[in-house]
């Protein structure tokens, strides 16, 4: 999903993931790596004794190794309905090593592509067809339904950060809390069939969260972010799937304080303006 990140980084991943493999009974195939955000998680495809998988790494800093995102895939594992396609988890090993802490997890190969490869954001109009669209919508309307006390989006977050990152004054209330996927973008989606992908964040949101989320990383490509209103209006041309959408640019704009997304920055200003009138 996103590039190499600096050599001790890489080195000390491609390490651990050796490790890994090692104590999953699994070997890598190929010469294929994915690379999460800053180079914190490392997947490859591998050979099992059970069939090829795919063997991710995450790391941490030790003392931060758990919680939430640690146990997030293991949860949906166990919670999530078979209507939400997803890499089913087979086995999960953890460990630290020095000042890191190490999560290894044995997925199911999915054998279809990312839409896209490298980051979140759409860049090019990708070929979806109804079906497609169905699925998604879907599978969101099942993980909206199931029951978790874990949390994706905080109440105490959107009370600071929305006045501040909007630029105006607003009810910060959340009108309805569903649960979400959390991290729904183009790198966490599949074609031709939908598979959602990364399942670290998920939790409590906003009713229509991870549709905003979907169509913000859309922006910049106005016909599929039109297909995204299209199929997934039942969620968001409603009271609620606006104040997701708010949320979602309040999350965004923050990023571009941070030097990330900034070509999502002038899209984002004018859909809210669309949206504020």
């Amino acid at each position: 999903m996103y590039s190499e990140p600096e050599p001790d980084t890489a080195r000390r991943m491609r390490e651990m993931h050796a490790t890994a493999a090692a104590a999953l009974d699994a070997t890598p195939i190929g010469s294929r790596e994915a690379w999460g955000w800053r180079g914190r998680t490392l997947s490859r495809p591998v050979a099992t004794a059970s069939g090829e998988g795919w063997l991710r790494l995450v790391f941490a800093p030790a003392d931060k190794a758990g919680g939430k995102l640690w146990e997030g895939p293991q949860e949906a594992e166990r919670l999530m309905p078979p209507a939400v396609p997803r890499p089913r988890l087979r086995e999960r090993r953890t460990w630290t090593e020095g000042k890191h802490g190490y999560l290894a997890e044995l997925y199911d190969k999915v054998t279809a592509s990312t839409i896209t490869t490298h980051e979140p954001i759409l860049r090019e109009a990708p070929d979806l067809d109804d079906a497609w669209w169905v699925g998604l919508s879907t599978a969101l309307d099942a993980i909206a339904t199931v029951p978790s006390d874990r949390v994706a989006v905080r109440q105490e977050y959107l009370d600071r950060a929305m006045p501040q990152y909007l630029g105006f004054p607003i009810d910060t209330r959340v009108p309805a809390w569903t649960t979400a996927h959390g991290d729904l973008h183009w790198a966490n989606l599949t074609s031709p069939k939908p598979t959602l992908l990364d399942w670290e964040g998920w939790g409590r949101a906003p009713a229509g969260y991870d549709a905003a989320l979907l169509h913000s990383y859309s922006l910049l490509i106005p016909e599929t972010a039109a297909q995204v209103r299209c199929h997934l209006g039942h969620i968001l041309s409603t009271p609620t799937g606006r104040f997701a959408e708010l949320v979602v640019i309040t999350e965004l704009l923050q990023t571009t304080t941070r030097g990330d997304n900034l070509d999502l920055e002038g899209p984002l200003r004018a859909r809210l303006a669309r949206l504020t009138g």
